[in-house]
């Protein structure tokens, strides 16, 4: 059976806050994060994740032109519950991650379309190729933390969370690209879904 290819672009989530705030830096809870993807083999969709990922995110909600989001994403923590598939997307064949380990995203700029919709625009690079790229994210809810509960909270006091789903063509960035039996079983769009919850301890 032929190995599925995944491709997961780190992208980044900014936060929408009712209050004015000066720009900060939010923490992103790695425990309550993911960076998960779908590709399909022939017909069927089959996912995959990758379990480490940096990422930095600065949000200001007065003026999104101080906002920021970069992310690096080690391509060797790729997992698609399938060891050998897994080696092989490692391999030249996929992402030749002994040459290229990692991927990585870097905003330019952050503007809002509607109260719970961002758009990111930013560099994503794979292997050795640089493409811009629009990250469409959802704010799926911000809220002040009480103070009762700041400490096991680690001292936050608001938390975010947000979506973000991207489609990108592989063969844009020379993944699996150049063999037959890649392009005829596995699909050239890969869905890219992040689910990033972030913490805020500024005053």
């Amino acid at each position: 059976m032929h190995n599925v290819l995944g491709i997961a672009a780190a992208a980044a989530a900014i936060s929408l806050m009712a209050q004015p705030v000066s720009a900060q830096t939010w923490e992103v809870d790695k425990a309550h994060t993911e960076i998960t993807f779908e590709v399909r083999h022939f017909f069927t969709p089959t996912s995959g994740k990758f379990d480490e990922f940096d990422i930095d995110l600065v949000y200001d909600a007065d003026d999104l032109g101080a906002s920021s989001v970069s992310a690096v994403i080690p391509i060797a923590s790729i997992d698609t519950n399938n060891e050998s598939r897994d080696e092989h997307l490692n391999s030249p064949d996929f992402f030749s991650a002994g040459e290229f380990p990692r991927m990585s995203f870097e905003s330019t700029s952050i503007r809002r379309v509607s109260d719970d919709q961002l758009i990111a625009t930013g560099n994503l690079t794979i292997r050795d190729v640089t493409r811009e790229v629009e990250m469409p994210i959802t704010i799926l809810g911000v809220k002040e933390i009480p103070a009762e509960m700041q400490e096991m909270m680690g001292g936050a006091k608001r938390v975010a969370s947000f979506e973000a789903v991207l489609d990108i063509d592989r063969n844009d960035f020379g993944v699996g690209t150049g063999q037959w039996a890649a392009d005829a079983v596995v699909g050239k769009t890969v869905s890219i879904r992040l689910l990033v919850e972030a913490h805020d301890r500024s005053e």
